[in-house]
């Protein structure tokens, strides 16, 4: 049988469209328990009407807000060559520092220190963020700030 010329890679290298991170920045439970309460106002619209309208309607709503909040939850992935948060990639190349930040620092870097230019995915359910610092020279944008409930293993993803 003739060899194939195709390149092998070593058994310890990662291909470059290897996910080495990977997480989904999904609603925390008070959320939900909150949604399921503010849908609670359809029985109060439609109750006068009668009960089963109120309880559909708090149903069907309940419903559009899971949907909306299912859709909207925004995913952090790293691969070999790439960074993706949210619907933002960029190559890794143009990667550089990573901080993590908790607690009043946190809050810090999603307030007062932050830079209008920056580009954002925080949830406010989720209190630690990561800094990420861009170095593409054309890309105007200094940094992305994204929440993340595991800032460090971020940080791990994105300095191998």
């Amino acid at each position: 049988m003739p060899e194939s010329s195709a390149a092998v890679p070593a058994p310890n290298s990662t291909p470059s469209d290897a996910v080495l991170y990977n997480e989904k920045l999904w609603p925390n439970v008070w959320i939900w328990l909150v949604s399921a309460g503010m849908s609670g106002a359809g029985i109060l619209v439609f109750a006068p009407i009668s009960l089963g309208a109120g309880l559909t309607a708090a149903v069907v709503l309940f419903v559009i807000v899971a949907v909306l909040l299912v859709l909207s939850t925004p995913a952090i992935t790293v691969t070999g060559s790439t960074l993706r948060v949210g619907r933002a990639t960029i190559e890794r190349r143009f990667v550089g520092t990573a901080t993590a930040f908790r607690g009043a620092e946190a809050t810090a870097e999603r307030g007062t220190r932050l830079n209008g230019l920056a580009f954002l995915c925080i949830r406010g359910w989720i209190d630690p963020v990561v800094r990420i610092e861009i170095t593409d020279p054309s890309d105007r944008t200094p940094y992305w700030l994204t929440s993340t409930r595991h800032p460090d293993q971020l940080i791990d993803a994105l300095n191998s």
